[in-house]
Parts: structure tokens; sequence; C-alpha cells
């Protein structure tokens, strides 16, 4: 058997997220159903196994799963094409998913790999355009609107006291048998700043598409389900002066302690 690392981005906005759902459209249902018609005559349905699921609607730049898949499929691969299996299997593919689906390589996985457990961190971004007339439409499918300047400030001395190892239970849904306690080795807002892509006129202006976005990152050991999001909502709240930074220590600070009974 060959086992195959597959570097792979989507627009998860018609996905449930990624893990197969029944009679739902999913990411690894559409691969898997890709894999499974060219790798035809397998003695098992592919399978994929994901360096970390991603929830319904989130998008993925740079998402690594891994394939066990045997060398007499991967031969089959190649029919007619003067290329390596590799390659074929890559090209098959790549032509045979829905746009809102990229491949980016597929290589053969170093020993011992295993895109779960061989991750070391996980990166999650979350755009805001705060700027009520500075509202891209090309952006709605990965930015949150919100028409009112928010607290950077505000919001950051809540993201720095994410930093650390937590129980994040009261900032996400539990999956059966799992654990909400995560390490979280980066959290920060920040502005991106405005670049022109070329030397412009006075005429008129060529910025780049995110310029101006307020972006939270969030670097992680592993994200739980809907952790970032009610992370972003609680800032949000802060950001809008709707809540004060001492009540989000106030219930941090109750988290942290809860934490420590638990351990």
């Amino acid at each position: 058997m060959a086992r195959l690392r597959i570097d792979l981005a989507y627009n998860g906005k018609d996905f449930h997220g990624w893990a197969v759902q029944p009679d739902r459209r999913t990411v690894q249902g559409e691969i898997e159903t890709a894999l499974a018609r060219i790798l035809r005559g397998t003695e098992q349905p592919p399978h994929l196994t994901v360096a970390g699921r991603t929830d319904a609607g989130v998008h993925a730049s740079h998402q690594v799963c891994h394939l066990d898949v045997s060398e007499a499929a991967l031969e089959r691969c190649l029919g007619h094409m003067n290329t390596t299996p590799v390659e074929a299997l890559t090209l098959r593919l790549s032509r045979m998913l829905p746009d809102d689906i990229a491949i980016h390589r597929i290589t053969v996985a170093p020993a011992g790999f295993d895109a779960r457990f061989s991750a070391l961190e996980r990166t999650y971004v979350y755009r805001i355009c705060d700027d009520a007339f500075g509202w891209d439409p090309r952006q709605r499918d990965y930015v949150w609107r919100i028409d009112k300047q928010l607290d950077i400030d505000a919001m950051n001395a809540a993201s720095h006291m994410m930093l650390g190892l937590h129980d994040f239970g009261s900032f996400a849904i539990a999956n059966p048998g799992g654990t909400t306690i995560r390490e979280v080795k980066v959290a920060s807002w920040q502005r991106a700043q405005t670049h022109e892509l070329v030397p412009s006129p006075a005429s008129y202006s060529t910025p780049e598409i995110e310029g101006g976005l307020l972006c939270f990152t969030i670097v992680a050991d592993a994200f739980a389900r809907n952790m970032v999001r009610s992370l972003v909502g609680a800032c949000v709240q802060l950001g809008l002066h709707k809540r004060s930074v001492d009540w989000f220590a106030q219930k941090w600070q109750s988290l942290c302690a809860k934490d420590r009974l638990g351990r």
C-alpha cells in the first residue's frame, strides 16, 4: 500500500463541513466519490483522513489529508498518460472535482506520516469588514460585514487571555467522547494593510482586495467544533462596546478555574 498526502483548498459555502454526512454535500464526500470512480476495482472504498475537520461554511486555503491506496490501483490511473502514477491521479482527480474544491498537489507521504496526528498546529483566520462604506461584495462568502468600526484594542485584550492550554467548553460544542481542551499558541486581531497592486495614476487605484479588513488569526494544536466562531462572537461584543473587557475577563477566569478543578 502507498500512503498519499493530498494538499487541497475549498470554498465551504455550499458544504455541510468536511466530514461525510448522509444526504448532505460535504468536502470529504465529494472527493471520496471522485476517487472511487478513478480507483474503481479496489477492495476497499477510498477513505480520507484529514488534518482537521471544518464546520459548515468554513473555507480552507491549505487543508491536508491522506489516502491509502494499493500500488496496483495507483498504476491503473496511468492509462495512456506519459507521466507518473501519482501525477496521473492528481490530474484525473482535479478534472473530476467541482470548482469549489482545488487540489494543490498529491505526493507520496514519508514513512509514519498521518495527516491528523502529524499536524503540529492548525491556523484559522476570521475576517471582518467593519467599514460601513468599504464593503466589497466579492468578499461575501468569507467576510463578516459589520457596519460599525470595532475597537481592536478591546478585542485584543480578550484574545491575549486565550493563550495557553484551556478547556474551551464554554466556547465550543463537544464531540461525543472527545475533549474541548486545546492549546492556543497565537491569538491576535490585526488590521490588514492596504497596498496598491500596481503603481496607480492619480485618476484611480487598484488596492489588494483584503486591504482594511480586520483579521483574527488563531493558531492552536486543534480546534473544537464552533470554537473559533464563538470566540470571535465574544470579541465582537467587546469591539462594539456591548460588553466590557471586564465581562470577558470574569467569564475567562471562571473558565480557567473550571480548568484547574477539572485537572
